[in-house]
């Protein structure tokens, strides 16, 4: 398919070079696997950074939103969106929160939780809001959310950023309340359950219900990001519920549209009416194309048990690389490989960014990020013998990278 057409070898003279691509260009997918316009079959161990929840080309998927682009793709929220009432309604029961708010992307998901916020504050009288954020964390890349965001190279050239964040260490209960001690202004705490632009960071199970109940004590929001880790990837719908806790605000994107652009916050009772008519609001959030995908999604993962899927073969995914990897980590070369389910982080020693072409070279689609730490976030349906791939794959790369060291 499309052989004729050549390799891409550089950035169009067109398009902004705001991404350091490499020289491929994406032509069909199926499934777990993707091809370029010359043919060349990749496993796809990077899911479009943890948006293709059901791979690509999914039997049931595309029939589903072929449907809805023949009926309605857009039509504004002046008007009632039937299938946003469905989907809100499927997520506050996965939740257990309360109500939905939909928008287009992570960004502005995060954004919305920061107005969510600072509404809060405003409301109880405090004048200038603080909320406490992480090091590490990326939450967007809007002035707030890149105020939000721990991450000083991304920042740069960018300032001045919003004021009103409070950065702490991750898992550290003690830093928290110290960085917060007779502050009026704190209105809410704000971390991803597992950051994933940080380095694939989990929050420990004990901090997150010491934060709960610190957020009780103290009458704040406990926001928890789940852009990159809910919907399913760690093998429960959102990743913060394996510590049995609940947040007061949630925002989602990434994996609910399975490649289809949408966002949403979900609020628990303390914050599910903040927002008032005229606070917030989108164009393109909750249309109908969107509010399909959303709902097909989620009923697809139901159907055909993808959590379990993703706990067990992300369980498997992790066992083979400590396995295939114990004398780089018996050595230091390879520090640590963490995350959960299909959310995997594997940390070097050293920048390992090189590994991202050689792995495409190799047939194997992966992201680094934080410099050192090799990201793997596939599909959902991602399979046992497909787990060992990657592992055949991208082991000796890591292998032969620090041996050079």
């Amino acid at each position: 398919m499309n052989a004729a057409l050549p390799l891409i070898e550089a950035a169009s003279p067109h398009v902004m070079t705001t991404y350091g691509r490499l020289p491929i260009a994406m032509s069909h997918g199926q499934g777990c696997r993707i091809w370029d316009v010359n043919g060349k079959s990749y496993l796809d161990a990077l899911g479009g950074i943890a948006v293709n929840t059901l791979g690509h080309n999914h039997p049931q998927l595309v029939p589903a939103l072929q449907d809805q682009v023949a009926k309605l793709i857009h039509c504004s929220n002046y008007y009632h969106v039937p299938n946003q009432e469905v989907l809100a309604k499927k997520l506050v029961e996965l939740s257990g929160l309360s109500n939905v708010f939909f928008c287009s992307t992570g960004l502005e998901a995060n954004e919305a939780a920061l107005k969510l916020a600072r509404k809060f504050g405003h409301d109880k009288g405090i004048e200038r809001p603080e909320i406490v954020v992480y090091e590490k964390a990326f939450h967007g890349r809007s002035i707030a959310t890149l105020s939000a965001t721990g991450n000083p190279k991304i920042q740069a050239g960018f300032g001045p950023l919003v004021e009103g964040f409070i950065r702490v260490p991750v898992n550290d209960i003690a830093s928290l309340k110290a960085a917060t001690a007779g502050n009026p202004n704190v209105v809410a705490v704000f971390f991803e359950a597992i950051q994933g632009e940080g380095g694939v960071n989990p929050m420990h199970m004990d901090y997150l219900k010491d934060v709960r109940l610190l957020c009780d004590e103290r009458d704040w929001l406990l926001m928890i990001d789940e852009v990159q880790c809910g919907m399913g990837r760690t093998g429960k719908w959102f990743a913060h519920q394996w510590a049995g806790i609940k947040p007061d605000v949630m925002p989602l994107a990434k994996g609910l549209g399975s490649g289809v652009p949408i966002g949403a916050v979900v609020a628990g009772p303390k914050a599910a009416n903040i927002f008032q008519v005229g606070n917030h609001g989108t164009t393109f959030g909750g249309n109908p194309l969107a509010m399909r995908a959303g709902v097909e999604t989620i009923r697809i993962m139901e159907e055909a048990g993808l959590l379990d899927n993703a706990a067990r073969v992300g369980a498997h995914l992790k066992d083979a690389l400590n396995k295939a990897l114990a004398q780089e980590l018996a050595s230091g070369a390879v520090k640590e490989i963490r995350g959960q389910g299909l959310m995997l982080g594997i940390e070097l020693a050293q920048p390992c960014g090189a590994l991202v072409g050689q792995c495409a070279d190799n047939g194997l689609l992966i992201s680094v990020t934080a410099d050192s730490v090799v990201r793997l976030v596939p599909p959902l349906i991602l399979t046992l013998e497909q787990a060992d791939e990657i592992v055949a794959i991208l082991c000796p790369l890591i292998q032969r990278l620090v041996a050079k060291a």
